[in-house]
């Protein structure tokens, strides 16, 4: 409840989003949630999984609150809800409570954008501050960072690893548009894998044709001259099941070298396919 007294709500306030912080974390242990739950995300880890590729000044923006997900230098001090860790930031934080209470203007904060994603360069009391008092945004002068893959699907930190491997893959294998939409695995390390298989198709066309051949050009070639090809064999065949069209690719190609050693598709390579079903 509060008592229309600034100093005596704000220090109720940091005191109820220091319990709420302990409460989850306590909540995290005894769920045995992986570590990165509850961490806010870190800027400059999340540009180097999804590869920078430049930046624009967006000015003043009104910000939801929900899309404020991670920091450039703080990550140690707010969890992922912009609850204090610590007490040691008590008397900033309730400083900038008493004045939210009492009217004041409080200055802009700075963000970075990443896709729908926002990452506070300066101002994190101050959205600690609005979350702690059920605001749902913020004033805040944004920059947007553009890169390489699309931000979205990033949830944990642990989503990272998944970006990082598929910006790798980008750059090996660089595909555009549709095509590289069309190119989704589960598990992360299948797009290193995918990887080597395209630069492996690659180095035969290029033997083929004796000539050299550009990523980009081995690129769109694998795309409309293997994988499409493929795949719609496949799924004619029924032996795409209930995986993505690009894991069922690899998986089969890797299977059908290891069963009769050859790289080539056709309908005899096909039934061997089905007659000895992958796990």
């Amino acid at each position: 409840m509060e008592t229309g007294f600034p100093q005596a709500d704000a220090e109720h306030d940091f005191l109820r989003t220091r319990r709420r912080q302990v409460l989850s974390r306590l909540a995290s242990w005894l769920r045995r949630e992986p570590d990165d739950v509850s961490d806010i995300l870190p800027f400059d880890e999340v540009v180097a999984a999804l590869g920078r590729t430049g930046e624009r000044r967006l000015g003043l923006q009104v910000i939801a609150l929900e899309s404020i997900v991670g920091s450039v230098d703080r990550t140690k001090d707010f969890d992922r809800s912009f609850r204090p860790r610590t007490p040691r930031t008590r008397e900033r934080w309730e400083r900038l409570a008493r004045a939210q209470r009492r009217g004041e203007t409080i200055p802009p904060i700075d963000l970075y954008r990443v896709g729908g994603l926002h990452f506070v360069r300066d101002g994190h009391h101050r959205v600690s501050v609005a979350i702690a008092l059920n605001l749902r945004s913020i004033e805040a002068r944004v920059t947007e960072v553009t890169t390489k893959i699309d931000p979205n699907g990033i949830v944990h930190r642990g989503d990272l690893i998944t970006k990082d491997l598929r910006r790798v893959f980008v750059d090996r294998v660089p595909l555009r548009g549709r095509a590289l939409e069309s190119i989704e695995v589960a598990a992360p390390w299948a797009y290193a894998e995918l990887s080597q298989a395209v630069e492996a198709w690659g180095f035969r066309l290029m033997q083929h044709e004796s000539r050299y051949l550009d990523r980009e050009t081995v690129a769109r070639r694998w795309w409309s001259e293997e994988y499409k090809p493929v795949v719609r064999m496949l799924r004619q065949a029924d032996l795409i099941g209930d995986r993505s069209d690009a894991d069922a690719y690899l998986q089969l190609a890797c299977q059908r070298y290891r069963l009769l050693r050859t790289h080539r598709w056709d309908d005899e390579v096909v039934d061997q396919l089905r007659a000895h079903p992958t796990a």
